[in-house]
């Protein structure tokens, strides 16, 4: 799964995480008190849709048409998703785009830059040099905001735990490496030990179940915080599309999360499936004591 991002900006993953990802700050933000947001693989911030349909030497089909293109064309979108989705538009107008469609798609960092209150902070890590360079300008003018030429993991051991004891940390790797999920359970072990009631949010791919549930397991048997996992599929098992889902295991998630979550996910499994069998559920991993 080695790829720049843009090239899959705004695909059904894209609205997924975000949507989830929102809701996750507004139910931080329910106490007047500010919190850290640390991402530790943060990207470049925001993407030029048109950019997604040329790849490194030619044209390719892009794949937000099929996610937030979804989306953000119809009229009943719920009330839990249509704050992300005004996000999403609001930031494509800022951006210059007077088109009726799409032109512009804000990554994690643009998200957070605009829900951010002046008492929460932002730290964003990239260790790709381009990417981090192009994330620095882009967050140049945000207040609170931290951009670290860092990789991911090792910033989990670096920034937490945090001087404000509240902390809501995005865990969304590239899966570029065969050992990600080890990778993961590592450093995210090591990250609850030293912060055990930060809100770690973890993005995996639906790539090969088995790989998942290992991972997953992994993380139960590790005596984890109370966990739930979100997964969103567009086609069912059998499919020969080669990521027909993912999902967001969330650690220590707030309170009446997973009933949001559940209610997210009922909405966007039938408006992104790509082929039958597409689904929508969450799972307690941890159940909360």
């Amino acid at each position: 799964m080695n790829y720049r991002h843009h090239f899959h900006a705004g695909n059904f993953a894209d609205v997924m995480k975000h949507a989830l990802l929102v809701r996750l700050v507004r139910a931080l933000q329910k106490k007047e008190k500010g919190f850290l947001y640390l991402d530790t693989h943060a990207g470049r911030g925001g993407y030029d849709l048109d950019a997604a349909a040329t790849g490194d030497s030619q044209a390719r089909r892009p794949e937000w048409p099929e996610g937030i293109g979804r989306v953000q064309a119809r009229t009943d979108v719920p009330a839990d998703l249509a704050e992300y989705v005004g996000l999403v538009r609001e930031h494509d107008r800022r951006q210059g785009n007077i088109a009726a469609g799409l032109r512009f798609y804000p990554g994690s960092p643009l998200l957070l830059r605009e829900l951010a209150r002046p008492q929460d902070r932002l730290v964003l890590c990239e260790k790709h040099p381009e990417e981090h360079d192009a994330l620095e300008r882009i967050m140049s003018l945000a207040l609170r905001a931290s951009v670290q030429l860092a990789d991911g993991y090792q910033a989990l051991r670096a920034f937490l735990p945090p001087t404000e004891r509240r902390a809501l940390i995005l865990i969304d790797p590239p899966f570029e490496s065969p050992t990600e999920f080890a990778d993961l359970v590592r450093a995210l072990r090591g990250a609850w030990e030293r912060f055990p009631t930060g809100v770690f949010a973890v993005w995996y791919p639906l790539t090969e179940r088995a790989r998942v549930d290992e991972f997953l397991l992994a993380v139960r048997d590790a005596k984890s915080p109370p966990a739930l996992t979100a997964e969103l599929t567009v086609a069912g098992e059998r499919s020969a599309i080669k990521m027909r889902g993912c999902g967001l295991l969330v650690l220590n998630p707030p309170w009446q999360f997973d009933v949001e979550a559940r209610s997210i996910l009922a909405w966007l499994a039938p408006v992104l499936a790509q082929e039958p069998g597409g689904t929508g559920r969450v799972d307690w991993l941890v159940p909360a004591a």
